[in-house]
């Protein structure tokens, strides 16, 4: 049976993960919502998520969704994660980045081995922990794990959490050729954060560099990223649940795409409330302007379809994580390329609501005008670079072979 057809089988509306608990944890991301657009502004200009969004986020169990229940969180769906990340981007859309990128730890820490767990949260099962996984950590043998150094970019929302995952290269454990991504886990005493985030969006996230000099790193914590059996994943031996069977970049690649869903319809609630009370100096109404009629309704419907093939991706992967099949890489390369156009997408919407905004929308005092940015500046993160992906699955669809060594 190939893909289409069990794609046509499947009922891409089906919500049975929609329980309780997720209802109410999507009811509390939107209800934090408006209290953090009061915050965005003055978030953007001190560059730093307000440590009250992040301590309520907390508070409403958010950061929770992906841990296990083992360790106090709700391992629940997917798709649960990615419907509180786009609520909380309606209100502000560098609070649903850092929450994407941190929150996503949560189900990654459980494939470590069990005593990094318990490093973690044996404590505080709260621990936050940031990441940037650009491989460039200098590891070096040594008795007991690895002397590990360098320096990496672009880690958001580390000033809120107490560990770091960090990117850096391993030889390959079967002998072959080559090196494997690894992601090496350190507490906050072992690295130093340098504050350089001066970028024209998502200012608010604290995507700071970060340096660590010649930190002892112990062999239970690191995780090979890409190894995605039970070898490479130790701590399925006691969180054994089919979440935790989710490819990495499956789960990865949507943590940092989906906020500019809901980011986007931020700014399209915005826009209608605008348009519709909105008179130009020369006496024209928004309202009335087809450029504006045009730009609402092509943006809704590109939120329309991006969520569509979200869920219906998500659904997919879903169903192999829990039967144990694995996706054909046709298929992998094909959901990866889809991830990554959400951004460049969301940013063609967006841009069409600034342009009917006019003149005067370009002022600071337009929450669109924060959402152009925010978006625009997400299209940079490696992993939403659309035309790289689409060409990946191009490549493989015309016969050569798969070079992404992500998927």
């Amino acid at each position: 049976m190939n893909a289409v057809t069990k794609e046509q089988e499947m009922d891409v509306h089906a919500d049975d993960y929609m329980t309780p608990e997720a209802v109410e944890l999507i009811a509390r991301a939107k209800a934090l919502a408006p209290k953090l657009a009061e915050r965005a502004r003055d978030a953007e200009s001190k560059g730093i998520v307000p440590a009250e969004s992040v301590r309520e986020m907390a508070e409403a169990g958010l950061f929770r969704v992906l841990q296990p229940r083992r360790w106090g969180g709700y391992e629940l769906d997917p798709r649960v994660f990615y419907r509180v990340q786009m609520a909380l981007a309606e209100g502000c859309m560098s609070t649903a980045w850092i929450y994407g990128v941190i929150g996503v730890h949560n189900w990654q820490l459980p494939l470590f081995p069990e005593q990094a767990q318990k490093d973690v949260w044996s404590k505080d099962n709260g621990t936050l922990i940031a990441s940037t996984y650009m491989p460039v950590g200098k590891a070096e043998k040594v008795e007991g794990g690895y002397r590990f150094s360098g320096r990496w970019g672009f880690s958001s929302g580390v000033e809120h959490c107490e560990w770091i995952f960090l990117g850096g290269l391993l030889p390959r454990r079967d002998g072959g050729e080559g090196f494997e991504h690894t992601t090496f886990l350190l507490p906050k005493s072992d690295f130093r954060v340098e504050h350089n985030w001066d970028v024209l969006g998502l200012r608010a996230t604290g995507s700071h560099d970060i340096v660590v000099e010649n930190a002892f790193v112990p062999e239970h914590r690191t995780q090979r990223t890409n190894d995605h059996s039970d070898v490479g994943c130790p701590g399925r031996d006691t969180n054994p649940g089919w979440l935790y069977r989710i490819p990495f970049t499956q789960v990865f690649q949507r943590a940092v795409s989906s906020a500019c869903l809901g980011a986007l319809e931020g700014a399209i609630a915005h826009f209608r409330e605008r348009a519709a009370a909105h008179v130009g100096k020369h006496g024209a109404k928004t309202a009335e302007d087809v450029n504006a009629q045009m730009a609402v309704c092509e943006a809704m419907m590109t939120a329309d379809q991006l969520k569509l093939v979200l869920f219906r991706n998500y659904a997919r992967i879903v169903e192999c994580a829990k039967t144990g099949e694995r996706m054909p890489v046709e298929e992998r390369l094909m959901q990866r390329a889809q991830a990554s156009q959400v951004p460049k997408l969301c940013a063609a919407a967006a841009s069409e609501l600034m342009r009917a905004c006019a003149a005067s929308g370009t002022y600071r005092s337009n929450p669109i005008e924060r959402i152009f940015r925010d978006i625009h500046q997400a299209r940079a993160h490696i992993a939403n670079n659309s035309d790289a992906y689409a060409r990946a699955h191009g490549a493989v669809m015309l016969g050569l072979p798969n070079m992404d060594a992500f998927v």
